[in-house]
């Protein structure tokens, strides 16, 4: 014979069948990560060796240690950082894809690029900022100019023969070309490369004249002697190129817009998992062998909140579309 419950017991059973229904309700994202043995991959836009690529590298190793899993770099270079953008966008959203990202990816190429269809605030999870830097000009030093008044001097003797390095269409370098040859009246071509190491190689060698380049990478390369930085794309000098004057010192007006490299995920990262990354992040960022290594390339690592990187995102966006528009630059 079946006892009738009573009301305590009947209640007690209730709760316990709710407490169990929530926690089927709650995502294994949430309930458990990372997940034991489940690499995390940092999709990066740049090949292997570039500044970008090497920054990123410089923290995962701290940064797998804390979260106690390895953290890969996977490299997507090409089509101005999108082809790494798609990979992010299209990956669960569980925190075991994460983006080492340009500004570029977020600010500008929605502006310039058909094939960024996406919303750089809805679409990507936002983690921290990782650094901030500015780019740089840097001319071949067989052409000669030492400052921006003599290579628009240059350009303007040798109608048709300066041409500039970017990373590819749609980013700050082609931007700010763009901007440069408004203002100065050159007639430039654009020259748009996928990785750092080709570009590079051809300013070296003077198969391009100039690039907008970042400043790590730029001054690697001045190293040789072969190329020479002449201009910083910043409201003010940098500490790590004190002799290098601005744009606006040189009489050339809004190229001055600083880089930053943030920590994204694909959109619907739970926070407990967002909150996870974002404490090992910061710890892996402050380490003195990070800070040291980024102030090498003349970039300041950083971390912050999520919140703080997503104000920087839409302030970059709207900074940028005012830009290219300025440019006359339309999307392709």
């Amino acid at each position: 014979m079946r006892l009738p419950l009573s009301n305590a017991r009947r209640k007690s059973l209730g709760l316990l069948g709710a407490a169990a229904l929530a926690l089927l309700a709650v995502p294994a994202a949430a309930q458990e990560f990372p997940v034991r043995g489940k690499p995390i991959r940092v999709i990066v836009a740049f090949p292997p060796g570039a500044g970008v690529d090497a920054q990123a590298r410089a923290v995962t190793p701290k940064l797998a240690e804390l979260l106690g899993v390895p953290v890969v770099i996977e490299n997507r270079p090409g089509g101005g950082t999108l082809l790494a953008a798609q990979e992010v966008l299209k990956s669960a959203p569980d925190g075991h894809t994460i983006f080492y990202s340009a500004s570029s990816t977020m600010a500008q190429n929605p502006h310039t690029l058909l094939a960024a269809t996406f919303d750089p605030m809805k679409d990507f999870t936002p983690i921290s900022i990782g650094a901030r830097g500015p780019l740089v000009l840097v001319v071949n030093s067989a052409l000669g100019p030492k400052n921006v008044k003599d290579l628009v001097a240059w350009g303007k003797a040798n109608p048709g023969k300066l041409s500039y390095a970017s990373f590819g269409t749609g980013t700050s370098a082609h931007i700010f070309g763009q901007v440069f040859a408004k203002q100065t009246g050159l007639q430039m071509e654009h020259i748009p490369y996928k990785g750092g190491a080709d570009l590079a190689a051809d300013l070296i060698e003077g198969r391009v004249q100039m690039a907008f380049d970042a400043a790590p990478a730029a001054i690697q390369n001045s190293r040789s002697g072969k190329a020479q930085i002449i201009a910083v794309a910043a409201p003010q000098r940098s500490a790590f190129l004190p002799g290098v004057p601005t744009f606006a010192e040189q009489g050339i007006k809004d190229i001055d817009i600083v880089s930053f490299l943030g920590w994204f995920g694909p959109a619907g990262m739970k926070p407990e998992v967002v909150q996870k990354i974002n404490a090992a992040l910061a710890q892996s960022i402050a380490q003195p062998s990070v800070q040291e290594f980024y102030k090498q390339g003349a970039y300041t690592a950083e971390s912050s909140t999520p919140e703080a990187l997503a104000r920087d995102v839409k302030q970059a966006y709207d900074a940028w579309g005012n830009l290219v528009k300025q440019a006359g630059i339309t999307k392709q």
